[in-house]
């Protein structure tokens, strides 16, 4: 039916429930900034943190005026947060800072039901598994490694890297043109009718929608080739896979 299937990872293959600004997150940051010598207090980090997330976007629309949807590299936020106050960190420190801002800021993250039998599937019948987030990959990286999904598939492909973001049709060619994909013979899979349906049919996709919790509310047409309306993966594989 089809070669490649290209997948969504939040809301798709992971359930995950982030609050970035919860009150605890920013105590716990404001210490671990501390404990490195940028002393700030709580609602000083969570100001300082937006003011510095609006700055890079505003550099990456100087760079790529024809992204329609951007995305910022938050390594960037965190540096800058240790730049204010006088702080030269290192890599490694960043990373630390963007596993720790991720960790304090999940609720709770596991696999739906289905995605391992499903991705298996896929690899056993020799088809083209790709990925397609709007991500962050100094919070992704962390998640992907956590549930052991890397090895499944054949290409990743993060927003903060490409700087540009799901449903923008530039940022489904990357994914196209990187792995020389027949978009005939490529579906995507993702429970945002807008970011990953929308999305996909703008860059010339079929799509097959699933509907999970954290999905967004449908408000229109919702444009789907195929449609799983009660969050069971395990339709998926019935559905798009021969």
């Amino acid at each position: 039916m089809f070669k490649n299937y290209l997948f969504d990872l939040f809301g798709t293959l992971i359930d995950i429930n982030t609050d970035e600004w919860q009150k605890e997150l920013w105590q716990k940051l404001s210490i671990l900034y501390r404990y490195k010598g940028a002393n700030y207090t709580p609602k000083e980090i969570a100001a300082d943190y937006g003011k510095y997330v609006a700055e890079e976007k505003a550099l990456v629309h100087e760079r790529h005026p024809e992204y329609t949807q951007i995305d910022i590299k938050i390594e960037n936020v965190f540096s800058k947060l240790f730049s204010q106050k006088g702080v030269n960190a290192t890599k490694d420190e960043i990373a630390e800072i963007c596993t720790a801002f991720r960790c304090f800021s999940t609720v709770y993250i596991k696999l739906y039901d289905g995605v391992i039998d499903l991705l298996e599937t896929l690899k056993s019948k020799g088809k083209g598994v790709y990925l397609l987030s709007n991500a962050q990959r100094g919070f992704t990286e962390n998640e992907l490694n956590m549930f052991d999904l890397k090895k499944y598939f054949d290409g990743i492909v993060i927003s903060s890297d490409e700087e540009c973001s799901k449903p923008d049709k530039h940022y489904y060619d990357i994914l196209i043109e990187r792995y020389n994909l027949n978009r005939d013979e490529t579906i995507m899979v993702g429970n945002d009718y807008i970011s990953d349906i929308k999305g996909a049919k703008e860059a010339g996709l079929k799509s097959l929608y699933i509907h999970q919790s954290i999905s967004p509310k449908i408000k229109g047409k919702l444009l789907a080739d195929y449609k799983v309306m009660d969050g069971d993966v395990y339709k998926i594989k019935e559905m798009i896979i021969k």
